[in-house]
């Protein structure tokens, strides 16, 4: 590495810029993600500096103190293949400590990321479709609010490694989103967000007792926006979740590997129908 290279923490503007790059990589990020995932850790995003400019990101958010995920990563163009990105990482995985670490890998640097620690367990897919509602909404689904943390945080609990509330109060609560659960005799059975991005709309997290608890909650997030762009990015180690795209017709556009550090947590897989994002779990 040539010149002057080292690592800082990013402040919430450095954050927006981090998005701006995702963007430029394709990545179709939401209109609110800066803010949602700073709150999720705010010391936990990193940049590399080369003689004053900003070469590289990345975020380590730690959600407590046995589990964080890595994401964000994005290396300038003109400076990949010079070992910035991989300084990046190891001082990220730094600040992870002893935790669990969690990643969604581009498939084809998966022995990159074995050789820093993390071994494949799945991959999650990311679905294109056009939002058409199959049918009439369930009497069970619900609309929430950005107060709606008390109702679905034990439900998020059973399907995310860690509790999550300042990211979920800042993922609930944002702007052009919307939030939905089905809630029958006073118990919820799933919930999903639906995002608006800077083309057409994702869905994530989508978590349901079962497939058609999981199909009526994403019918109830496509009816108002019929015919507009719906993402949804399923595991595969869910099948259920698979069919569920495929059975609204939706285009299956790339694909990431999970991997984790120290192994698969335990939660609830078979409830995972859509995950959050790819940069934060």
């Amino acid at each position: 590495m040539a010149g002057e290279y080292h690592i800082e923490t990013m402040t919430r503007d450095d954050v927006e810029t981090a998005i701006e790059w995702a963007a430029r990589e394709g990545w179709n990020p939401g209109l609110n993600d800066a803010a949602c995932f700073y709150q999720a850790d705010p010391t936990g995003f990193f940049k590399g500096v080369l003689s004053g400019e900003t070469v590289a990101t990345g975020s380590a958010v730690c959600y407590d103190d046995s589990y964080a995920f890595c994401g964000l990563y994005i290396v300038a163009p003109e400076h990949r293949g010079k070992g910035y990105g991989l300084a990046l990482t190891k001082a990220r995985l730094a600040y992870c400590g002893d935790r669990n670490v969690g990643i969604d890998g581009v498939l084809e640097n998966v022995k990159i990321y074995e050789r820093i620690g993390y071994t494949a367990f799945y991959e999650n897919c990311r679905f294109h479709g056009e939002a058409n509602a199959s049918g009439a909404i369930a009497s069970a689904i619900i609309d929430l609010g950005p107060t709606s943390l008390a109702t679905i945080r034990a439900y998020d609990r059973q399907c995310f490694p860690a509790h999550r509330d300042a990211f979920l109060n800042a993922w609930l609560g944002q702007q052009e989103a919307r939030t939905v659960a089905y809630v029958e005799d006073g118990a919820v059975k799933g919930y999903a967000v639906r995002r608006k991005c800077r083309e057409g709309y994702k869905v994530g997290p989508l978590f349901a007792d079962d497939a058609e608890i999981a199909g009526a909650l994403f019918d109830a997030l496509q009816a108002d926006i019929k015919g507009a762009l719906i993402i949804l990015d399923t595991p595969e180690n869910n099948p259920a979740a698979v069919s569920l795209a495929t059975r609204y017709g939706m285009e299956k556009v790339f694909a990431t590997a999970r991997m984790y550090q120290k192994g698969m947590p335990d939660i609830a897989n078979e409830k995972i129908f859509g995950i959050t994002t790819f940069e934060l779990g």
